[in-house]
């Protein structure tokens, strides 16, 4: 006979306490086990990272930093380490290589020990070097680059090299160089996505046209510019008509070639890099576009333009009718 109060009400049933309580305890587990594995190394941790401190970076940025190039999963974890664990004034300025994944406790004590890489040497990629040139740059720092294994190995990455400066150790193979180029290409390229899915390119397109742009302009203006131009082009399927091209194919400087062979190639030359003779993009990039020609791409500055050069000392001249284009080259370059 089931019991009941005095007034001869049911007592209220402990279960949903109970099932309240075993929700929380398993969501304080789920945490736990999260937290825990915060400290551990991150999965997708590189071949070798070079960690740059820079004077004046607080702990906070230099944290936040770690967690960006994948040295850390959490960076509020490693700032509180560093914070309470260590004395963050004693941080030096300086690059830490750290070639294996390293728990949050590793990475906290390397930079507190001032474990940085005295004997880094410097390599400077400019932008819109083509692969067979990044390679002979690389070469003549590194003693164990080899040349051909690095084109060979990045036969199918034109346009994905990064340029940048690295400071990386003077063992450093074409492997290494590769995968740290690559990492650093994805670590630009990352916040643009979202405006390149928004254009009417891909992102092969965008460096394929970027790297053009690259070696046609020389400052982010003219850079805007251009591309609005060649965009312009593209969109009523006129020929780029881009000198930078014809020179991918010919491997040498256009202002080296012999007096008249630029004109005769432009018009001979049987190639789908001859943006004179073929409409739209060439096949691939024709070099490794920076930062700045990528934003000219998604960034183009408007305009009805559809013609321009560029005279001896450097200015441009825009038109939007061949009369007009042919105007300049008579004022400019004649």
């Amino acid at each position: 006979m089931q019991e009941t109060t005095e007034t001869g009400a049911k007592p209220k049933s402990a279960k949903p306490l109970n099932l309240c309580l075993v929700v929380t305890i398993l969501a304080l587990l789920v945490f736990s086990v999260y937290i825990k594995m915060q400290f551990n190394a991150p999965a997708n941790f590189t071949d070798t990272v070079a960690f740059e401190i820079t004077p004046g970076m607080t702990v906070r940025e230099i944290a936040d930093e770690a967690k960006k190039q994948d040295l850390v999963q959490s960076g509020l974890i490693l700032y509180s380490i560093l914070t309470y664990s260590h004395d963050p004034t004693d941080i030096y300025a300086g690059t830490y290589i750290f070639t294996e994944p390293t728990s949050v406790f590793g990475v906290a004590k390397k930079l507190a020990d001032k474990d940085i890489e005295k004997n880094l040497v410097r390599i400077t990629i400019p932008e819109g070097m083509r692969l067979t040139n990044v390679a002979s740059i690389a070469a003549q720092t590194l003693p164990d680059f080899d040349i051909d294994a690095y084109v060979l190995e990045a036969d199918e990455l034109e346009g994905y090299m990064f340029p940048e400066t690295y400071f990386v150790p003077p063992s450093f193979t074409a492997t290494d160089f590769i995968a740290l180029q690559r990492k650093t290409y994805e670590e630009n390229i990352a916040p643009l996505r979202a405006n390149i899915e928004a254009s009417t390119l891909t992102e092969y397109e965008v460096l394929t046209l970027a790297s053009i742009i690259e070696r046609e302009a020389n400052d982010e203006e003219s850079m805007k510019l251009v591309s609005g131009i060649l965009q312009n082009r593209l969109a009523i399927n006129m020929a780029l008509q881009a000198d930078a091209s014809i020179e991918y194919i010919f491997d040498t400087p256009l202002n080296e070639l012999p007096e008249g062979q630029l004109a005769t190639e432009l018009r001979e030359t049987q190639s789908p890099y001859n943006t004179y003779l073929n409409t739209g993009l060439p096949p691939t990039p024709i070099g490794n576009p920076g930062r700045m020609a990528i934003d000219a791409v998604l960034n183009p500055t408007p305009s009805d333009n559809f013609f321009y050069l560029t005279a001896p000392d450097g200015t441009f001249y825009y038109a939007e009718t061949f009369a007009e284009h042919t105007r300049n080259i008579a004022n400019y370059l004649r």
